[in-house]
């Protein structure tokens, strides 16, 4: 067994497919899983830290703060989460999402905070979450091609020669012309 397999085993869920069905380096899925965990502690306590300020903004970007890092750790290591009576069904139903939609959450989840109160704290704690969200768009992405399909595929798009020159994007659009540069009257 290799040292990521023993990795892999530890920190697999109870009842997890020991079989992977995406095509997802396992580096990336446990940069993922840290980078949120590390995001959402940071922003709860970044958030806490911008509640302090007495301004109606402020703190309602500092809750929202918080709010957004638990819920990213309640998502990411629900075992930090125990005291809480369903974090395991929303981990469970987060992890069986797919990976955009991670994305997507995660980026609008940290948008609030930053448009209520744009400053340092804020910055920081969201801009942890928009990291986690980007790394799960490239993961939504998938893996890149090998350079000779990507080769193959360049040669396979130019060998086909164009059917139409004059093809349009709409159906029976009438082509632009030019009539020449307008003469001007210097006599009106």
């Amino acid at each position: 067994m290799s040292f990521q397999d023993k990795i892999s085993a530890l920190m697999a869920r109870p009842g997890q497919d020991p079989v992977a069905k995406d095509d997802v380096p396992w580096w990336m899925k446990f940069a993922g899983r840290g980078v949120g965990t590390f995001a959402g502690f940071v922003a709860m306590f970044l958030g806490v830290w911008v509640c302090v300020t007495i301004t109606v903004a402020n703190l309602f970007a500092g809750l929202w703060q918080i709010f957004a890092g638990f819920l990213l750790v309640c998502c990411e290591a629900p075992c930090c989460c125990m005291f809480v009576e369903h974090v395991q069904k929303l981990a469970d139903f987060i992890e069986h999402r797919p990976y955009w939609n991670r994305a997507a959450a995660y980026g609008l989840l940290a948008l609030p905070p930053l448009i209520l109160n744009f400053g340092i704290f804020t910055g920081f704690g969201c801009g942890l979450i928009l990291l986690t969200a980007v790394i799960y768009g490239m993961m939504a992405l998938g893996k890149k091609a090998s350079a000779d399909e990507m080769r193959q595929a360049a040669r396979a798009e130019n060998a086909v020669p164009p059917t139409n020159t004059r093809s349009n994007l709409v159906a029976h659009a009438q082509p632009i012309s030019f009539t020449g540069t307008p003469v001007f009257d210097s006599n009106v």
